[in-house]
């Protein structure tokens, strides 16, 4: 019996060796470069930019109404839980803008508006100056909404999927809290993000445990990003074992080498602890 205790305390000071790993702790830890208290400088960010394809609402109000709603967009009545629109709830949606393939939207009184390369702010701003110095509304509120916002989170995650997103701005870090966080096979030290921008196709690959994340042009995330978590090796083996060797005869030959050879191994140990006694 004592040397059954023997092996069972070298296991558990090895298990607690490999749990305390500090090359472990490396690479699953994140900004491992900020102290407590320090600040890091980063870029201004300027809100998402208004791409093609994309669905913006614009709503104009001024002090009267009447005068405004000529230049906003009929608003939808749609039916909910059933079939064809007939009965269930109803809801009320705003119709949006699709921006077409040059960048450009037809705006009530102004015609063709290149919209595209604009943040909404900026798109605001433009609007109403338009709508004030043609002279067909001297006390407009333009207020621009994104309505289709959506960020794709896939590989080492939790919950993996895509994902809308409310507001103008998103992180690497937003992105990831939503899809729960990486997995402990996740690797941190190369996260990818894939970015379509101007027909050109941008990859990014950031480091989550290096403060130089906030610098990177990937830290805040444009719409239709898609973040892409790369397992670590031990995973990826894993996976290679799962899908070939689980299938193979080798497998199950192996496995029954091994169980004779636990069962082998238990019985010696048993006859070793009767004969101490």
């Amino acid at each position: 019996m004592k040397n059954i205790a023997k092996i069972a305390l070298i296991s558990l000071l090895a298990a607690a060796l490999v749990s305390c790993n500090p090359n472990t702790w490396k690479k699953i830890v994140y900004l491992q470069d900020v102290t407590e208290d320090s600040s890091v400088p980063m870029e201004v960010n300027t809100g998402l930019i208004i791409q093609p394809q994309d669905q913006i609402s614009i709503i104009v109000s001024a002090r009267d109404p009447k005068l405004a709603a000529q230049f906003n967009l009929s608003v939808s009545n749609f039916q909910t839980g059933t079939e064809l629109g007939m009965g269930g709830g109803g809801t009320q949606r705003i119709t949006g803008y699709i921006v077409d393939n040059d960048g450009n939207i037809n705006f009530p009184g102004l015609g063709k508006v290149h919209v595209a390369g604009l943040n909404r702010w900026a798109l605001q701003d433009f609007i109403r100056t338009e709508l004030e110095d043609k002279g067909l509304l001297r006390d407009a509120v333009v207020t621009v909404e994104f309505m289709n916002i959506k960020i794709s989170v896939l590989g080492e995650v939790t919950s993996p999927g895509t994902y809308s997103v409310t507001g103008d701005k998103i992180t690497i870090f937003g992105a990831l809290a939503l899809a729960r966080d990486l997995t402990i096979h996740g690797r941190r030290d190369a996260v990818k993000v894939l970015r379509e921008k101007n027909g050109v196709r941008e990859l990014y690959v950031l480091d989550l445990r290096d403060s130089e994340i906030f610098n990177s042009p990937a830290y805040y995330l444009q719409q239709n990003d898609v973040v892409y978590v790369d397992p670590s090796k031990v995973r990826a083996g894993q996976s290679t074992i799962n899908e070939n060797y689980f299938k193979s005869g080798a497998f199950w030959i192996s496995l029954a080498s091994i169980s004779m050879t636990t069962v082998s191994f238990i019985i010696t140990l048993i006859n070793t602890a009767k004969s101490n006694k």
